[in-house]
């Protein structure tokens, strides 16, 4: 069931979303060679703990999961695509990260994530990640009322498979609002005009997931979090909270 936020609820949500950019920003700014992925979940959960925000991360467990997800943040690096619990693992120098991070604040939620390089970066990891903002801007742009799941879906796809990268099936954009993750779901990949209507109201948290090998093979991990490609290629993660309105697209994370 899809619940449709007013224009009040909806601003709510933008405090939310406010609270998380500024999460991932913190993260990003402490992001160095010699940086531990530990110390990255500390910084966002002293924003989430100044602004009185809860995580919906922390103690999530899903039906695919075995174990409660222990961090404020997913700090996913270089082949790990989504997912990754962060560790006393420190970053080195060409890193490519991803960090995803959510905040629950007076009954709401907002999920986000952002994609960068430490240190030095290769030009095809640059590339990659802008291709993933790039994808991601094609499908807030498609998410405006009378069109369908499918047209969001479609933008995305078309932005990563012209790129010639691969996309990890099963694992997509969602529905959000008093939960992390609500109905409906919003493919990475998909046929234009298919799927339900978009109407003002809706709230959906779009991530584009792109694999630089062309591949769209992945695995889980042994932590049972970690989704990483197979080919042992680098992924980039880009995402926003996007709320539905009659005057366009409205995005509730950006900073």
């Amino acid at each position: 069931m899809v619940e449709l936020k007013t224009d009040t609820q909806m601003d709510a949500m933008r405090e939310a979303g406010r609270v998380v950019a500024q999460a991932l920003t913190a993260a990003k700014d402490h992001a160095a060679v010699g940086v531990s992925l530990l110390e990255l979940d500390e910084v966002a959960r002293e924003v989430l703990d100044k602004a009185g925000a809860g995580s919906p991360f922390l103690d999530y467990q899903p039906s695919f999961a075995t174990t409660p997800f222990p961090a404020v943040i997913c700090a996913s690096v270089n082949d790990a695509i989504v997912h990754g619990i962060p560790t006393a693992d420190r970053l080195r120098d060409g890193d490519l990260v991803s960090i995803d991070c959510g905040a629950l604040l007076d009954g709401w939620a907002g999920d986000s994530a952002i994609s960068f390089v430490v240190g030095r970066a290769r030009p095809e990891d640059l590339t990659l990640i802008g291709t993933a903002e790039r994808a991601l801007a094609a499908g807030i742009e498609a998410a405006v009322v009378g069109n369908r799941i499918g047209d969001i879906a479609h933008a995305v796809g078309r932005v990563g498979r012209s790129a010639g990268y691969g996309i990890p099936q099963d694992f997509g954009g969602h529905g959000i609002g008093r939960q992390m993750h609500e109905d409906p779901g919003v493919p990475n990949e998909g046929r234009p005009g298919r799927g339900m209507p978009l109407r003002h109201g809706m709230v959906l948290a779009i991530e584009p997931m792109l694999i630089a090998g062309g591949k769209d093979g992945y695995h889980e991990a042994s932590d049972g979090w970690t989704l990483r490609t197979n080919d042992g290629s680098r992924a980039a993660h880009a995402e926003h909270t996007v709320a539905i309105t009659e005057s366009g697209p409205r995005i509730l994370t950006a900073l």
